[in-house]
């Protein structure tokens, strides 16, 4: 996450300790942490590092739902001491959500976009029981791999039933797939998606907007957009963002950062 190091420039000389349940607790003692901080998904890991006498406290990353973020950011605040910082980051979610729900709560079911979210490779996607699903369908979208539940993978022949009308794409799993690969796969040619050139990138931030995390909101706001423009229009993606990273990061955002938040590197083999 460039941006991400650029605000706080030690992150990049971090030393790696893994992640998950591939952890190297020597290394993670070596550093002598007060507390450490891992997803409920890990379980392995987290006991390994709790029998080394180190305390782990669980958040839910990628089976996240909103309410249970809000839980975890003002656990968060308490944690660390900061629990007006928790609550003017929840303010803010509250303001910026309710928008969203507002303005998609007219859209009659048959009209809501129906969206394929594809992580890493073509099949790969996030049912009804991980937190794509709560990423589209507050967006306003149908996530149209909800029948998967807590499954995460599909088939090409499956995605042409679906048929859906957008298709948002992530590099949290492995990076993007080129656009240019969905567009010129004879196989999906027919869904509404690539015959409107309806594919998109997920912006990248100082994480992933696509993606559990403070900036949420951002991501949601922004997919809201891309589904539904006409409802958005008065909506400056660009301000939005310099004012987020402004009040809660201090941080001022260049044109070129910014551009490539909206615009992220293409994965091997171009867009």
């Amino acid at each position: 996450f460039p941006q991400l190091v650029k605000m706080v420039p030690s992150f990049g000389s971090s030393p790696d300790v893994g992640s998950f349940d591939n952890v190297n607790v020597e290394e993670i003692l070596r550093l002598k942490p007060d507390l450490i901080i891992a997803s409920v998904t890990s379980p392995k890991g987290n006991q390994k590092i709790s029998d080394a006498g180190i305390p782990v406290v669980t958040v839910y990353t990628g089976k996240a739902t909103i309410p249970g973020l809000y839980k975890e950011f003002r656990m968060m605040g308490d944690i660390l001491e900061k629990p007006e910082a928790a609550s003017s980051l929840l303010s803010y979610w509250d303001s910026h959500l309710a928008l969203v729900k507002d303005r998609v709560a007219t859209i009659p079911t048959e009209q809501k976009k129906k969206v394929y979210y594809m992580l890493g490779k073509t099949t790969h996607t996030n049912g009804g029981g991980w937190w794509g699903q709560e990423y589209i369908t507050t967006a306003g979208g149908i996530n149209v791999a909800e029948e998967l539940g807590t499954n995460r993978d599909t088939t090409t022949e499956q995605i042409v039933k679906w048929n859906p009308d957008v298709i948002i794409m992530s590099s949290n799993e492995g990076g993007y797939i080129p656009i240019s690969e969905i567009k010129n796969n004879p196989q999906l040619s027919t869904i509404n998606a690539v015959k409107n050139n309806q594919i998109y990138e997920c912006p990248v931030g100082s994480f992933w907007w696509d993606r559990p995390s403070p900036e949420t909101p951002l991501g949601i706001l922004w997919l809201a957009n891309t589904l539904y423009p006409e409802k958005f229009s008065d909506i400056d993606m660009n301000k939005e963002t310099r004012d987020y990273f402004r009040t809660f990061y201090n941080s001022d955002i260049s044109d070129p950062d910014l551009k490539t938040f909206f615009d992220p590197a293409p994965a091997p083999g171009g867009k």
